[in-house]
Parts: C-alpha cells; structure tokens; sequence
C-alpha cells in the first residue's frame, strides 16, 4: 500500500469517531474550479487534499466534549477553536507529512475567504454545489445576486463544510474524480432551494429540500442561531451540564 493510500485510509477513519467526513480531492480540480487566481492553491495539480464536513453528530460527538474541558474564553468563537483543535489532531497523527490546515473562518488580508469550501466539497463529490447557473430558465433579474448551496446526499443542509485539509508533499494521480449525484433534477427543485436558501434562510427551510438521515437538534439549533458574540452564556451552560 503506497502512502497515499494509507493517508486515503486513515484520514476518514480518524475524524468519523467525532463526527466528522474527509472526503479527498486533488489540488487540480479545485483549481480548475475557481474562477479568480486569487482562490487558487500553490500546489501541483495531483496534490492530495481533504474537505472536512461536520455531520449533526459532531455537537454532542466533538464539540461538547471539547469545551467541557477548554476554557473556551478567548476571543474566537468556541466552534472555531474546537475545528482548530480537530484539525491539528489530524496533523498530529502524520508528522512526517507537511499538512497545510485552512479553514471556513480564515479571511485573506483583503477580507476574501482562503478557500472556496463549497467548491472544494463540490469537487471532492461529497456535496453537490448548486448555483443559478445550474438552472436551464433563470427566473431571476440579472441585478439580483443568488447565492449559491450545497446539499448532502445524508444531510441535506445539516451540516458544515469547515474547512480544507492539504498534505503538501503528496502526490495521489491515482486518485479518480467522482462526483456527487444530481440531488435536485428539475429546475423546479433548484429554484426552490436557492430560493430558501436567500430569502429565507433563517428558517431552516433550506436544510429539508430532500429527505434526511439526520439533523440538528434543537441545542445545536439554538447554538448555531446564536450569534457568536452572544454565545459565552450558552457555553457556560453546556460546561455547566
């Protein structure tokens, strides 16, 4: 078995435990992916990466433990210190491997995020990234700006694409493009979820496009519709619990 197929092995196998998906992707197709240079990555084409996905279960699974034994008072929010925590746990089990770890939150001087997660999850063929492009009738004026979302085949909306791990110094051309099947077919199904997604997003609506095998529960809800410069008190609760 070559080291990259170890590392395919092994990355999935360590994050599922608390809750977690590494789904791998080559460095490659998330460049061709990305419309401005800016987005790219400086790293040869068959550069193996991995997309991290927070499942329902990571609240009780990952997040919770962590904060019952973190102090969890400086000024980044819990779940961002939680997914740094994670992500170099990760880094920890490979140290004879270079790994990069960029995550959702990081911003780049000129406030642009450092990595396109949608993107990276769409090319990784773990979610499927839908934008107006993907409708044959745009229904909506061209000045209106639509956001694009991805759906999971599992989860539909609930979950998070948290961020981009990249083992620097290995090469997988063997690894083979899949992508995620076409949740939605209809033009009708499209339109209904951009529609939910930036209209009404904060009704949760958009999470239930499809059937799911799996979804938030009514804490992690509150949590994550706290926002986060509110949610010290519910913190203290969870350590408290």
């Amino acid at each position: 078995m070559t080291n990259c197929e170890k590392i395919l092995e092994a990355v999935p196998d360590l994050v599922d435990p608390v809750g977690f998906e590494a789904h791998p992707f080559k460095i490659g197709w998330y460049n061709e992916a990305v419309a401005h240079s800016c987005f790219k990555l400086p790293y040869p084409a068959d550069t193996l990466a991995f997309i991290v996905i927070s499942t329902p279960r990571m609240f009780d699974k990952a997040f919770k433990p962590f904060i019952s034994r973190t102090d969890c008072t400086g000024p980044q929010d819990a779940i961002d210190t939680c997914m740094t925590y994670h992500f170099d746990l990760v880094k920890q089990r490979f140290p004879q491997c270079s790994i990069e770890a960029i995550h959702d939150f990081e911003l780049l001087p000129n406030r642009r995020p450092k990595i396109l997660v949608q993107t990276a999850g769409h090319v990784a063929g773990a979610v499927r990234f839908y934008q107006r492009a993907d409708l044959a009738n745009d229904p909506w004026d061209q000045s209106k700006k639509i956001y694009g979302v991805c759906i999971h085949p599992k989860y539909g909306g609930w979950f998070a694409l948290r961020g981009v791990l990249v083992f620097k110094d290995v090469l997988c051309p063997q690894l083979k493009k899949k992508l995620c099947e076409d949740l939605l077919p209809s033009d009708e199904q499209k339109r209904d979820l951009l529609e939910k997604y930036n209209d009404h997003w904060q009704d949760w609506s958009f999470r239930d496009v499809l059937p799911v095998e799996d979804r938030y529960s009514e804490e992690q809800k509150t949590y994550f519709a706290t926002p986060p410069g509110e949610r010290q008190e519910l913190v203290r609760k969870i350590k408290n619990s």
